[in-house]
């Protein structure tokens, strides 16, 4: 059965699912990488993307050559004035419009040669693109990010890390407090302490939030640094539904570590992973320092994420156990599954 005229080529998602995702706001590609580049690939939601600058400015638009369906990926955009398409050599500049076909040069060229381009917002240093925005009170946000703007704050952005797996069950494990003490273990956990202290969420517009109180150490092993005597680390938990997460990090003597943990979903197998961090210590340490050891910690949740069955996310609760420490995972499920998310995510 040929697929739906709105929804990618073969799309993983299912069509309903698809439709409510794509309302919604994710990062596609780091704006220095634009910058540098000229243009870059991207998937998001099964849809193939260009990414590209023309000057200041920078396109989202179909992958796709509007003449003869090269991917604009595999052009050029030496100058930053516009992809060049390798086949024909036309040429798509601002907003996508089509602003050069060679063979003809001095004829008027055809609205329909213009891409299909999407909204673009630049934001934590990503560039952010929703594929089906809607306007009015059913317009969703780019989520917010505490700190990445207040003075005296480092602001830096790892390098993409691609996942094998389901962006919600990155997620999940982002907010799951319980597997420090066996998962992180050769980066900041303590396996001799694996109790996980009671905590509560609370609702907010977006998602929900938790505040966790414990004695679970954020420095990483090997750091000279420790905490006081019997110090208790605030970790405050902040869901943007669908598929990202921020966490604030409360370190001793008013030290604040700000996470985004953006999980954009390239498939419903396949997500890339974009998280900027800004902190108010150590301004002066490498920053390579902290993509390092930033993907240590990301490799190490990989590896559950891509080996979890069922590979997506069940919204219903009778489908897996679960414990006191899930009130998280429990509370994050329950928001997809109000968002009119379905059976995709027990697939």
């Amino acid at each position: 059965m040929p697929a739906a005229p709105d929804l990618p080529r073969n799309c993983s998602f299912d069509a309903d699912d698809w439709r409510i995702l794509a309302r919604h706001w994710f990062p596609v590609a780091l704006v220095r990488d634009v910058l540098e580049k000229g243009l870059v690939d991207a998937v998001l939601l099964d849809e193939k993307l260009v990414v590209y600058r023309v000057g200041e400015e920078i396109v989202v638009a179909n992958d796709i050559c509007t003449h003869r369906g090269v991917p604009l990926t595999m052009g050029s955009n030496d100058n930053a004035d516009g992809v060049r398409c390798p086949y024909h050599g036309l040429k798509f500049g601002a907003g996508g419009k089509c602003i050069k076909v060679p063979a003809h040069p001095d004829n008027a060229i055809p609205a329909k040669l213009h891409l299909k381009s999407y909204p673009v917002v630049q934001r934590y240093g990503l560039v952010w693109t929703c594929l089906r925005p809607e306007e009015g009170e059913a317009a969703t946000t780019v989520p917010f990010m505490p700190h990445w703007d207040d003075e005296g704050f480092l602001q830096m952005n790892c390098p993409a890390f691609d996942i094998a797996g389901f962006a919600g069950r990155q997620i999940e494990g982002f907010l799951d407090v319980a597997h420090f003490a066996f998962i992180h273990t050769e980066t900041f956990a303590d396996p001799d302490n694996p109790v996980v202290p009671p905590y509560e969420t609370r609702p907010t517009d977006v998602g929900f939030e938790a505040e966790y109180w414990s004695t679970v150490s954020n420095f990483g092993h090997g750091s000279e640094k420790t905490a006081p005597e019997g110090f208790q680390w605030l970790r405050h938990f902040r869901t943007h539904l669908p598929f990202t997460a921020h966490l604030t990090v409360h370190f001793p003597e008013g030290g604040r570590l700000s996470i985004l943990n953006a999980a954009s979903p390239v498939s419903a197998r396949k997500t890339r992973l974009f998280v900027p961090i800004a902190r108010n210590f150590d301004l002066d340490a490498p920053i390579q320092d902290t993509y390092d050891f930033n993907h240590r910690v990301f490799s190490e949740d990989a590896a559950m994420v891509e080996n979890q069955k069922p590979e997506n996310l069940p919204l219903d609760p009778r489908m897996e156990a679960h414990i006191p420490a899930d009130r998280s995972s429990i509370s994050y499920r329950r928001g997809l599954r109000d968002m009119g998310l379905s059976h995709f995510f027990i697939a």
